[in-house]
């Protein structure tokens, strides 16, 4: 991967995509300090184990997951190295199994494309529609690395800033869920 290995704690001089600069907007109207690391596509989280390293911190899982029905969303954020087994998740949440978002639904949920998917995005869900789901494992990190709606940057935010500034300021609420380690049952 071609990577920029300058961390930077601002946005980016350079018009980037309408998704991006409301998430830049959005960071300083809440005054929440962050890095940066500019990159080639990284649309998984084996694409981001460099950036990882410039960026301290890792980088986290984001899944835009449905039910059966594709009447319910769900953003399950989780530590990018933990596999993500559906089988757990659904029994937590009592539905169906679950699988992935369509990428018509993540444009219109989050204003994101597939690859991109990130806590962030929650400020273009304004009617609510998708439930923030958090692994219990993540919360002990200090950073959440995530993209800025867009996957060619990366940003490392405290996870302070993430759960009491952020979060509440998308008016979402947070499930927080316990997903195993490892078991060799039902990956999606």
């Amino acid at each position: 991967m071609n990577l920029d290995s300058v961390k930077y704690s601002a946005r980016p001089a350079e018009k980037r995509s309408p998704a991006e600069e409301k998430c830049y907007n959005f960071l300083e109207e809440l005054g929440i300090p962050f890095e940066r690391v500019d990159h080639e596509h990284a649309d998984t989280i084996e694409a981001c184990l460099d950036v990882e390293k410039v960026l301290g911190c890792g980088i986290c899982k984001n899944l835009l997951l449905t039910n059966r029905q594709m009447t319910d969303l769900y953003l399950l954020l989780m530590p990018g190295n933990k596999p993500f087994r559906t089988k757990y998740l659904s029994k937590q949440l009592g539905c169906a199994r679950l699988s992935f978002a369509t990428p018509e639904q993540m444009l219109k949920h989050l204003g994101v494309t597939p690859g991109s998917v990130s806590v962030l995005g929650l400020i273009h869900d304004t009617d609510g529609a998708v439930r923030l789901l958090i692994d219990r494992d993540l919360l002990s990190d200090e950073y959440l690395g995530c993209h800025p709606c867009m996957n060619t940057s990366s940003l490392k935010l405290s996870m302070e800033d993430v759960l009491n500034k952020i979060i509440p300021a998308t008016k979402h609420g947070i499930t927080i869920v316990d997903l195993p380690r490892d078991s060799g049952e039902q990956t999606l």
